[in-house]
Parts: C-alpha cells; sequence; structure tokens
C-alpha cells in the first residue's frame, strides 16, 4: 500500500470519527513524516513560524474591532442607515439585512461575525414583518458572509500569507465581487420577499429621515472610510489599520455613543479569543502543505488535471466544485492552507492571476459557509434565530446559487477582480 494511500485513509477514518480538525491534521503529518523518516522537529519549526508572522496579527484585532463596534452602537446605526436608504417596499428589511452586513463586512473581516452583528437585529425585525423565519435566518447567514468577500478579510489574509500574494492587492480585488455578489444576494431576496408577499409595511424613502440617520451615524460610516483609506493612501499597513480600528472602536464606544461598557469590553475580549482560536489550525496545516512537496502532489494534480483540460476556466470550475464540496466538512482556514499550495501553481501555470485564484478561493469558501453539516454561518443564524440548521439549508439555497452565478461571472470576466488592484499598484509581473 503506497504511503499516500496509508496517508489518506488515516485523515478520512479520524474526520469520519469526529477527531478535531487540527487534530486530524496532526496526526496524519506525524504519520506522514514518519514514513518518509523526516524528524519530527519540522512540527515543532512550522508551529513556531505559523504564528510568527506580524500580518497574523491583523486577524484578532479585526475580529475585536468589529465585536466592539458591534456592542458599541455602531452597527444598529449602520442598520439604521440601511434601512432608511431602502425604505418600505417588498422584501424591504430583507435587501436592509444585505446592505448592512455588506457595510459591517468592511469592519469585522469575519463571515461568522458579520451574521452574528447584523442577524440579531434583523432577523427579529424581518421576524416582526411577517417573513418566515428559516428564510430570514437564510438571508442573514447569505450576506453575512460577505464578510469573508469585502475588505479586510481574514481569510484574504490567510491566503496571502500561504501563497506570498500582496495583502492590499487582495483587498482591492475583494470590492468589485464583493458588491457584485451583494447585488445578487439582494436580486435573491427581493424576488422570493415579492414572490411571498413579505414586508412593504412602514414609511416609503424620503431624504429627510435617510439623511438625519446618516448624520446619526457619521461615526459608523467613518470606520471603513479610515480603515481602507489609510490602506490605500499609504498611511498604515493592514496590520496598522486593524489597530487603529480597535481604537477608533474604543473611542466612539467610550466617548460619541457612550454605550461600551467594561463587562462588554471584556465579552469582546472573549468573543475574540474564541473566534481567533481556530488559528491553532495553522501549524498542522502548513506543515502538511509542506509535506505535499515532498510526496509530489502539486505535480501530481497538475498532471491529472491538465490531462483532462488545460483551459484555465475549466480547470477553475472544477477546482471550485472540489473546493465546495470539501468546504462542507472542513474549515475554511485549513481549505485554505492545505489546497493553495497543491492548486495555486495549477493555476499559475495556466496564466492565472494569483490575487484572482485568491479571490476566487474566498467566494469558494464563503459558499461553504452556508453548507452542512459545517456551515459556520448557519450555525450562528441558526443560534440567532432559534430555528433549526436542517430548515435554514433548504432556505439557503437560492443565495448558494447566487453565489455561484458571481463565481462563474468572474472566472469569465477576470478583469472585475483585477482591475482595481492593477489600475492602483499596477500590473502585477
Amino acid at each position: 500500500m503506497s504511503s499516500l494511500l496509508i496517508l489518506a485513509i488515516a485523515f478520512v477514518a479520524l474526520t469520519v470519527i469526529g477527531t478535531p480538525l487540527f487534530v486530524a491534521v496532526g496526526v496524519t503529518t506525524a504519520l506522514a513524516l514518519y514514513l518518509i523518516e523526516i524528524p519530527y522537529t519540522l512540527m515543532a519549526q512550522t508551529g513556531y513560524s505559523s504564528l510568527t508572522p506580524f500580518p497574523l496579527l491583523t486577524i484578532p484585532l479585526f475580529v475585536l474591532a468589529g465585536r466592539l463596534m458591534e456592542v458599541g452602537g455602531m452597527a444598529n446605526r449602520m442598520i439604521a442607515i440601511a434601512t432608511k436608504l431602502v425604505g418600505a417596499y417588498r422584501g424591504s428589511m430583507g435587501l436592509v439585512t444585505v446592505f448592512a452586513c455588506m457595510l459591517f463586512a468592511a469592519l469585522s473581516g469575519s463571515g461568522p461575525a458579520t451574521t452574528a452583528a447584523i442577524g440579531s437585529v434583523t432577523v427579529p425585525a424581518m421576524r416582526k414583518d411577517g417573513y418566515d423565519v428559516p428564510f430570514a435566518a437564510a438571508i442573514t447567514a447569505s450576506a453575512g458572509a460577505l464578510g469573508s468577500l469585502i475588505p479586510p478579510s481574514n481569510l484574504m489574509i490567510i491566503y496571502g500569507l500561504v501563497s506570498e500574494t500582496s495583502i492590499p492587492r487582495l483587498f482591492l480585488a475583494g470590492l468589485i465581487p464583493g458588491f457584485l455578489v451583494t447585488v445578487l444576494l439582494m436580486i435573491t431576496t427581493y424576488i422570493i420577499a415579492r414572490k411571498r408577499g413579505y414586508g412593504g409595511t412602514g414609511h416609503p424613502f424620503s431624504w429627510k429621515p435617510f439623511l438625519n440617520a446618516a448624520w446619526e451615524g457619521k461615526w459608523s460610516i467613518g470606520a471603513p472610510v479610515l480603515i481602507l483609506g489609510g490602506i490605500y493612501g499609504g498611511a498604515f499597513t493592514p496590520t496598522e489599520a486593524a489597530g487603529v480600528a480597535v481604537f477608533y472602536a474604543l473611542f466612539v464606544g467610550l466617548f460619541i455613543y457612550r454605550e461600551l461598557t467594561v463587562e462588554k469590553i471584556v465579552d469582546a475580549l472573549r468573543f475574540t479569543a474564541l473566534l481567533t482560536g481556530i488559528l491553532i489550525l495553522l501549524t498542522p496545516t502548513l506543515a502538511f502543505g509542506q509535506l505535499t512537496a515532498f510526496y509530489d502532489v502539486p505535480t501530481a494534480v497538475q498532471q491529472g488535471i491538465t490531462s483532462i483540460t488545460e483551459n484555465p476556466i475549466l480547470v477553475m470550475l472544477l477546482i471550485g466544485v472540489f473546493y465546495i464540496f470539501i468546504g462542507t466538512f472542513m474549515e475554511s482556514l485549513a481549505q485554505i492552507v492545505l489546497f493553495t499550495a497543491v492548486f495555486l501553481p495549477l493555476a499559475v501555470s495556466l496564466g492565472i492571476d494569483p490575487v484572482l485564484f485568491g479571490v476566487f478561493t474566498v467566494i469558494t469558501c464563503e459558499i461553504g459557509f452556508l453548507t452542512p453539516p459545517l456551515g459556520a454561518n448557519l450555525t450562528v443564524a441558526a443560534r440567532i434565530s432559534g430555528v433549526s440548521m436542517e430548515r435554514i439549508s433548504v432556505a439557503v439555497l437560492p443565495f448558494i446559487l447566487a453565489y455561484i452565478i458571481g463565481m462563474v461571472i468572474l472566472i469569465l470576466i477576470p478583469d472585475l477582480t483585477l482591475f482595481l488592484p492593477d489600475w492602483v499598484y499596477g500590473v502585477a509581473k
């Protein structure tokens, strides 16, 4: 029996019996080291080096900033702005949810965090407005996934570190795809809501209430302007921007809105620790990724796929199908670390830009947020709404289709993704 087959059986067996993913990957990596007689010190060295890159600090800082903005009143004011902007039409509260998630995504960098922050307010509002609760939860879960696409994005940071791709370029590349997917989600929401007769009560759009809400929420809107403007204006790096975001959230929450308390700050720190604890996956998955080179896995994958087709579009679609399938039971962080080393060399050999491949990878991970049994956003939405994950999984299917349509559009028209980073930084060499 070949070593690769033994490792595959070991990994699948550990996963099936419910072993935590970092343990399954770690044990499989240790077994691989034993089979090819490489010292176990590789694990220790990789563990140390995986957690030392300075940009990695960006992730917990953005998660903390997003949580502070949520409990400090900034998320509520964003929802108020979105509500006044949309007005009272069919599906208006669903559209508000998508739009508010898009705004908050520019603060949190995390799909589950965005779902929790916006959904805790909008799901009860949609229930009151007559929405079917699983549908309301599905809107929130799917729109919350925008937190991983619209910059700043934690998954883009991980992809940038693993692939050695410019993080600012990745952030810029996510803007147009983020708006595209937002529009697709809003169209899906409107069509279903109009067909079922949801919403339509309240006051239609008028300028005065919107301008009043915008003025009251000016500090909330100022956050993404400060963060992204500072990065692309050259004032600070993405990591420094995350630190600025935390300071800004504390300042606004304590001295402007005065809704932050010591208890809320402690809760935000606890939430950040729990959510970023998933970074423990980096050590075994990076070591496993290094081992793929010893087993010549990238070359084998490249030969296998190119024997079927060398058309870049078809190759991207094949990889997309694989990513969506694997995302049903694997954490997005592990998915990026493990498979970027396998598929990126193939993509680059076919002339696909690493930045485009990064945005494509993140979109497939977003679909993974919405597919059971793992489905991180589904889990958060189920907790908020009080309905079963199974019912939300059915209601979310039209939104998954919207994401797939967005993914296909970006594969067919790569300039939508690459236009902004190429315009700002020049075409990558």
